[in-house]
């Protein structure tokens, strides 16, 4: 909730700055201004490239905060976890009523480190409860049993801590560490651990590009880098041509003859709402579990998205284009290639942006299956060594790998089709 409120200051307040400040060097009159009716209108509004910069600027500001990196000053850091000496007393009660006071010294230290625990002298005070030390690291928390705070064979029990009664299940604050009893009696200590997050959750910027270079040179697992990131794009390319080709001949068909419609609508609205992760058992079971069987749900992924796609690109041509055309002279295969075709493109082309992203978001699954080469082995492989870094690295080259596709699939669109949106 914390990072989420940040997140949305920084938004309202870069939006309210940059408004300001562009106040006063936005032209008088542009493309926009000359308009009468903007609100609602899609080609007033365009994506703001300050705002896309300050955006990541933010992403990776909030990262960085939460993460203590060495990329941003330290008084920019969130509150981090206590990393220190605290100490606290207790009091152990006999069941006589008689009470004995004993002192813990917790050391807390960076996990990075592993100090010795100091050796504790012998107590000041003859009684029945110990004085104890004890090391923990950062994030940790330390249980001291309560065999070592009371002398053995006396029946006492663990009364209060700081100062406050505390019983099995409570907890109490003692300054920067919280003390809870167990329901044994023991004392667990468990440090403040402030509002960075843990290495293992989610590490710095500088460890995923340390690592991005590391296996950038060195690979993972003895393979390289580049041969996980091909072989999943391997994978993604195959199984969406293939969906492609299938699937937008079965959408023109369907979109053209009320037979095909009727015949293969139950089944494109059947399998439409599947998850293609839900696929992966009978694919194997089908396939095998080498690539045929990966390709395979790749093509499932991106086929009924296509058909979709190229069905409501044929829906959507206006009739009067066709009316237009007949009363020209045209034949249907003219018709086919010189209205429907080029008219349906726009759909078919939004339809293959997200067939390609569900195919990029299905490939990692599918490269669960006795792959030895992928991004999504390699994230799994990391996974399992707890390896965050490496993880949240593979996971970042498939965005970026992703985006730059969808890019490329815009120009080409642009490029292919220039009419969209001309009417």
């Amino acid at each position: 909730m914390i990072i989420l409120l940040i997140y949305v200051l920084l938004f309202i307040g870069a939006m309210i700055a940059y408004k300001f400040v562009s106040s006063f060097f936005r032209p008088s009159s542009d493309f926009t201004s000359l308009k009468t009716v903007t609100f609602g209108d899609e080609s007033a509004v365009r994506a703001n490239r300050a705002a896309s910069i300050i955006s990541i600027i933010a992403i990776f500001f909030i990262w960085s905060a939460f993460t203590g990196s060495s990329l941003i000053p330290s008084f920019l850091h969130a509150p981090g976890p206590f990393v220190g000496k605290a100490n606290f007393t207790y009091e152990a009660t006999l069941p006589s009523g008689d009470k004995d006071q004993g002192t813990v010294e917790a050391i807390v230290h960076p996990l990075s480190e592993k100090p010795e625990t100091p050796s504790l002298g012998a107590n000041a005070e003859d009684g029945f409860a110990n004085d104890n030390i004890v090391t923990v690291g950062a994030w940790r928390s330390k249980l001291i049993s309560s065999k070592t705070l009371i002398d053995s064979g006396v029946e006492a029990k663990i009364t209060s801590v700081g100062g406050k009664s505390i019983s099995p299940g409570e907890t109490v604050n003692v300054g920067d560490i919280d003390v809870r009893m167990t329901s044994k009696g023991s004392l667990s200590v468990e440090p403040e651990k402030g509002w960075q997050m843990e290495a293992i959750w989610l590490p710095a910027p500088e460890a995923v590009v340390g690592r991005l270079i590391e296996i950038s040179l060195h690979g993972y697992q003895n393979v390289t880098l580049f041969e996980n990131l091909g072989w999943s794009l391997y994978r993604v390319i195959l199984g969406f041509i293939a969906g492609c080709i299938v699937g937008i001949p079965l959408g023109y068909a369907m979109g053209l003859n009320d037979w095909f419609r009727g015949w293969f609508d139950p089944i494109v609205e059947f399998m439409r709402p599947v998850p293609p992760l839900a696929l992966i058992p009978l694919i194997i079971i089908w396939f095998g579990i080498w690539e045929t069987g990966k390709i395979s749900l790749l093509f499932l992924a991106a086929l009924w998205i296509m058909t979709i796609a190229a069905r409501a690109g044929v829906s959507g041509v206006k009739i009067s284009k066709v009316h237009a055309a007949y009363s020209l002279g045209a034949s249907k295969r003219q018709i086919m290639s010189k209205v429907i075709v080029p008219n349906s493109l726009p759909e078919i082309f939004t339809g293959a942006r997200v067939a390609m992203g569900v195919c990029w978001g299905t490939v990692v699954a599918a490269e669960l299956v006795a792959a030895e080469k992928g991004a999504g082995k390699m994230i799994i492989a990391a996974s399992k060594f707890q390896n965050t870094d490496i993880v949240i690295m593979g996971i970042i080259l498939i965005g970026i790998i992703g985006y730059g596709i969808d890019i490329l699939m815009r120009i080409a669109e642009n490029w292919l089709v220039p009419w969209k949106g001309k009417g």
